[in-house]
């Protein structure tokens, strides 16, 4: 494919800069750095923050290319409100380009990278999210019903299957069961690849090989089924009756071309669904599982998120939710790369250079978060005396012009969730879990086992 070609330059044709003068690091061979950043991570950033202080660079393959990381939320806030010009995410997520496209909201920067937010942001707003949560309710009433009482299972699995039904009806807007049945395996099989997937992408003659050509398989596979669904629907005559996130796109797009502008071709769409795909799908699983586990674990807080489902308390289930992404970070790091030289944290930095806070070090931060290793949902209440945490302290959406944009989304789906799970069941966890790299997320390592009681 030749996406596959476009895309795998780690970085893009921004020059590498010179390590002189930037914050210490290890000196470990590049290869090793980036295997240590890619694979135990959550090891990682704590003790690179403990030898070096809060600011540190690791050196990464191809091409020897800096990344300084920072543990501050003055810098973090910092970063957020640099001057989207210089400060370029697009690079700084080139790794992805090969599976999300060159057009993906994530790779854009710039004008383009505006243009595409334009066109996409009305469709996670306030009035289309409403639109959406009695689709998440009905998909999460569905999976929760299956289960039954007294079975114990590994609620990873659950989570990825109702989340991937979730972007494949609500997003992608698919309800026949043959389609769903084929788009399946193929999403799956998008999601569920290794570090060494993601990396090898920089190496254009793997794809030949093994693994790396499977992947460039499944991708055409993948692309072709959703360019027949975009086709389609780009016939359909009741676009303006259908509350699916492609609808809305295609909406969007009509009215801009209306206007004498730009609208999304099949192209674009497809790489900006694929991104909905694997910036929803995982992550949304993964944050749930946890929440599974971490509410199983006390008594007191599976009673008081029941209480929750039966009040109304959305304002709680949230909190459950916010503070499991707190303890358990999805992603490590939101990161930019400077097109000029840039002062950053006090540190006169090159261009090339790739900067970033650390999700993984700010959430566990003890001046963030006292107790940090306590699951602690009253954090994210907005009581008296106690204020939520800042946006550039809890950083799992990122921040500044380049925050999420389904960060809405992705929060009402999970409060619909637990709501379906907690209000029908008793959850208990089933022994302890840690975090694994799988893509460019972490997820438990044992699948967050549980067990399910129906309430009585």
């Amino acid at each position: 494919m030749r996406r596959f070609h476009r895309t795998s330059a780690i970085g893009g044709n921004t020059p590498a800069p010179s390590f002189d003068a930037l914050p210490p690091g290890p000196r470990w061979p590049a290869f090793a750095q980036t295997v240590a950043l890619m694979r135990f991570r959550h090891q990682l950033h704590p003790w690179l923050q403990r030898r070096y202080g809060d600011a540190f660079t690791l050196n990464l393959v191809p091409g020897n290319r800096p990344l300084v990381l920072f543990t501050t939320p003055e810098v973090t806030k910092e970063i957020f409100a640099g001057d989207p010009e210089i400060f370029h995410a697009g690079k700084g997520n080139s790794i992805l380009g090969p599976i999300m496209g060159e057009h993906s909201l994530l790779l854009q920067d710039s004008r383009e990278h505006h243009r595409a937010r334009k066109l996409i942001m009305p469709a996670f707003l306030g009035h289309a999210l409403r639109g959406y949560r009695s689709m998440v309710a009905s998909v999460a009433a569905d999976e929760a019903g299956r289960w039954h009482d007294g079975e114990e299972f590994r609620s990873l699995e659950r989570m990825n299957s109702l989340t991937l039904e979730v972007i494949l009806r609500v997003v992608f807007g698919v309800t026949d069961e043959t389609r769903l049945a084929r788009l399946r395996p193929a999403v799956n099989r998008t999601v569920d690849i290794s570090p060494a997937i993601l990396l090898g992408w920089a190496y254009p003659r793997l794809q030949k090989l093994g693994p790396w050509r499977r992947t460039v398989e499944n991708q055409v596979e993948l692309d072709r089924l959703m360019y027949a669904e975009i086709r389609e629907r780009r016939r359909a005559g009741d676009l303006d009756q259908r509350t699916d996130v492609l609808s809305r796109l295609l909406l969007a797009s009509a009215a801009a071309e209306a206007e004498g502008e730009q609208g999304l071709d099949d192209t674009e769409l497809r790489d900006q669904l694929v991104t909905l795909l694997l910036a929803g799908h995982e992550t949304t699983a993964s944050a749930l599982s946890w929440t599974l586990v971490e509410v199983g674990r006390s008594p007191d807080l599976l009673e008081r998120t029941q209480r929750a489902v039966d009040e109304g308390d959305d304002a709680w289930l949230e909190a459950v939710l916010k503070e499991a992404m707190r303890l358990h970070p999805i992603i490590p790091m939101v990161v930019r790369t400077l097109m000029e030289p840039a002062t950053v944290g006090g540190w006169d930095l090159p261009a090339g250079t790739t900067v970033g806070p650390s999700i993984i070090y700010s959430h566990q931060r003890e001046a963030n978060f006292p107790d940090p290793e306590v699951f602690r949902p009253e954090r994210f209440l907005a009581t008296d005396g106690n204020e939520v945490p800042a946006l550039n302290v809890w950083i799992p959406f990122g921040g500044g012009v380049r925050r999420c944009i389904g960060a809405g989304f992705s929060l009402m789906e999970g409060v619909e969730v637990l709501r379906e799970i907690f209000g029908r069941y008793d959850v208990t966890a089933l022994g302890t879990d840690v975090p694994k790299v799988r893509n460019i997320t972490s997820v438990p390592r044992r699948g967050a086992r549980i067990r399910v009681a129906a309430r009585r």
